[in-house]
């Protein structure tokens, strides 16, 4: 009965050392290190129910444990060996498949494919791609990068960051670039609509009608853009939309441009309208950094909403669409968040570099 006393359990002086190390260290599992307490508390007397109340448990699982640990002693405070087959792929096995897809190429290809892999190794495809998915490889998966061999890479990060962070008071941050030769392509065929269990279709063909270049100017804190439509994108077009920003900027207010390295931003003809507007202030991102100008993001997303699927029969179809799509972000506009400090950014292309500049490399 739960509420009779029982004698206390008895147990040795090295079976106390050993629960109280499982009770104790934070990476004994859980269910050790409960069953431990129980028979610690059984040992130190009481009802079941007290000694239950003392473990958080209920009292059945105290009678359990307790009868576990009377027949079995430590051994018994393991998990029994649970239903189903048996385990056939061994640790060996498991190493040779993660070490084989990351230090031996297949010799007819770049990399290991399940069915190649599961040959050479002799166990099945399934089996593969569960180490796989257990130790996060992905052999047929490959992403590119470039390190930037910017000698101002740290000042231009703190530079364009910091603003980011923490803009400056009596101005205004715009995040510029240009997404050039947006072309107007229409299908050959016209595009079936999605119904319930096919999705759109289109064909994979399709008409070239002329392309269209678009320069925007991405206000960092209010997240709405400022766009010039033009068929060019020269450094006489670039003036031309930094006079738009002049126009609907208010005067008082100081105007930084974040900028990339295009040709078109640094020429003499937009160093001499500097000059003349003395308020604005362009900042360079690093070479080979254009994933630290904001409007890159916004250009993702027209890209994915609005361009990528389009049919236009015309480069002025095409413009009536990115301006109509513009106009509606514009009313709901929203900022992106930049969240990631220029300390952490560095540090980051530190590792990186340490990772691919070890003596394996």
């Amino acid at each position: 009965m739960a509420g009779k006393p029982r004698d206390p359990l008895v147990i040795s002086e090295d079976e106390r050392r050993t629960l109280e190390g499982w009770a104790r260290r934070r990476k004994t599992a859980q269910g050790l290190s409960t069953r431990a307490r129980i028979v610690l508390e059984c040992a130190s007397g009481g009802t079941r129910a007290q000694i239950a109340a003392r473990a958080g448990v209920c009292s059945n699982t105290v009678g359990r444990w307790r009868a576990r640990f009377d027949r079995d002693r430590l051994n018994g405070l393991g998990d029994e060996p649970r239903p189903g087959a048996p385990r056939t792929i061994t640790d060996a096995q498991v190493e040779q498949v993660v070490i084989t897809t990351l230090e031996t190429p297949p010799p007819d290809a770049t990399h290991w494919s399940k069915r190649e892999l599961a040959r050479r190794v002799g166990l099945s495809p399934t089996s593969i791609g569960r180490i796989w998915r257990a130790f996060a490889l992905q052999p047929w998966l490959v992403e590119d990068f470039k390190i930037s061999p910017d000698p101002l890479l740290v000042e231009k990060v703190r530079d364009v960051v910091g603003l980011y962070l923490a803009p400056p008071e009596h101005a205004v941050v715009f995040s510029v670039d240009e997404k050039p030769q947006i072309q107007a392509l229409e299908r050959t065929a016209p595009v079936l609509p999605m119904i319930p269990g096919t999705p759109e279709r289109r064909s994979h063909d399709y008409r070239r009608h002329g392309t269209v270049d678009l320069f925007a100017a991405l206000d960092v804190a209010r997240g709405t853009v400022i766009d010039r439509l033009t068929e060019h994108h020269r450094s006489v077009d670039f003036q031309d939309f930094l006079d738009q920003i002049d126009q609907q900027v208010l005067p008082p207010l100081q105007v930084h441009l974040i900028c990339d390295n295009l040709s078109t931003h640094s020429t003499a003809l937009v160093h001499r309208w500097l000059v003349e507007h003395p308020r604005f202030q362009l900042h360079f991102t690093p070479t080979y950094a254009s994933w630290l100008n904001q409007v890159e993001r916004w250009f993702a997303e027209l890209q994915r909403r609005q361009i990528a699927r389009g049919v236009f029969s015309s480069v002025e179809d095409l413009t009536e669409a990115l301006q109509r799509w513009i106009d509606h972000w514009n009313e709901h506009a929203r900022p992106f968040k930049w969240v990631k400090t220029p300390d952490q950014i560095l540090n980051k292309i530190a590792r990186y570099c340490a990772r691919i500049s070890g003596p394996e490399h």
